[in-house]
């Protein structure tokens, strides 16, 4: 019983102090809040978008968000990283396999240790290629995520944001049940 009581009434007391204090912010601020027209730049997603496309991180430090540049070049650079390598390993077991199909001797035919089959030749090739594009596939995604970040990122820099969000905590008293239960509610004025 005395937890129900000291719940209910600390829910009250939070709920006309929210109260009171919407109350005195109305009072104290009888204005309507203007937009400053000069604060919102209707090009600035676009510029963002494109010193993005130009060159990666360059919309971040646009919106002056250097912390992201390292994670941008971070991303790009190792999928970049294993299409190169991927590329390479493609390319020294397909040289070695036409050098195998005109009889010429090549890095995989066992002088040197590695002695590798017609169909092991091919099974890496085709590995490397696979893994080769699907690299191509993340950079180029990455490429295009790190410019969508950019844009919307300035887009919600110029984002409206006001204290016209309230919280509202209440106690009823549930007419089915008759039982007192409480609720929150979250509202925000446009």
């Amino acid at each position: 019983m005395k937890t129900k009581f000291l719940y209910i009434f600390t829910v009250i007391f939070f709920s006309f102090q929210l109260s009171f204090s919407q109350v005195e912010d109305l009072i104290i601020s009888d204005t309507i809040p203007t937009v400053d027209e000069n604060l919102i730049d209707a090009l600035r997603p676009s510029k963002a978008a494109f010193y993005s496309a130009i060159l990666p991180g360059l919309g971040q430090a646009y919106n002056k968000k250097y912390w992201k540049i390292p994670i941008v070049y971070g991303f790009v650079g190792t999928s970049t990283g294993f299409y190169i390598h991927n590329n390479k390993e493609y390319n020294r077991y397909r040289d070695a396999f036409k050098l195998m199909k005109a009889g010429k001797p090549h890095e995989f035919d066992g002088t040197n240790g590695n002695l590798l089959s017609e169909d092991a030749l091919v099974r890496a090739q085709e590995r490397f290629k696979e893994d080769r594009d699907l690299s191509l596939f993340i950079t180029i995604a990455f490429y295009a995520l790190q410019i969508v970040e950019a844009s919307v990122d300035a887009h919600l820099q110029q984002f409206n944001t006001n204290n016209d969000l309230s919280f509202n905590p209440s106690i009823f008293v549930d007419p089915m049940t008759n039982k007192v239960t409480t609720g929150i509610s979250v509202s925000y004025n446009f």
